[in-house]
């Protein structure tokens, strides 16, 4: 971050993407983003990836994009390295929205921008996450609109999505 004032939203974040490459998420201005905390080993993974790369093809062209970011820090489910966790995401799920380098969500080394979407959006369970998919729906200035739970079906997010995109 340039300036040591609190980040307003999330495009005030630099992530590492599965390739170790600095992400400015500036990049993404006026884009609906969907934040998710994902697991190759969970057993969610077989409903969330799908679903996921589902809403990414239908609403990519209208201004969606998902933010994935590995995490093993529940059930130890994601304990690859980033390039078997990219090549398991991508052949078996057919991601194709933007994986980035694996992260703690929780914690004293949780992630700066995890650490924002939490306080940003608190849960009815605390402000931890407490699985892989929990899932944050963000604006196009890039502030937070809704969190959902682990369970929560992406394809059960679409009302929402579709009502940020319609918004110019």
């Amino acid at each position: 971050m340039a300036s040591q004032s609190q980040p307003q939203s999330v495009y005030d974040f630099t992530v590492k993407d599965i390739k170790g490459n600095d992400v400015d998420l500036s990049t993404y201005k006026g884009k609906v983003l969907i934040i998710v905390n994902v697991a190759s080993q969970c057993g969610m993974a077989n409903s969330n990836y799908p679903e996921l790369a589902q809403l990414y093809a239908k609403y990519k062209d209208q201004g969606l994009e998902i933010l994935a970011f590995p995490c093993n820090q529940f059930g130890s489910q994601e304990p690859g390295t980033n390039e078997e966790i990219l090549e398991y995401a991508c052949t078996k799920f057919k991601a194709e929205y933007p994986i980035f380098d694996k992260i703690n969500v929780n914690g004293d080394n949780a992630s700066p921008l995890y650490k924002f979407l939490k306080s940003s959006k608190g849960s009815l369970l605390g402000d931890g996450i407490k699985w892989n998919f929990a899932k944050f729906l963000v604006d196009r200035e890039g502030h937070v609109y809704d969190r959902y739970l682990p369970t929560t079906s992406p394809k059960s997010m679409e009302k929402d999505i579709k009502k940020l995109l319609e918004k110019a």
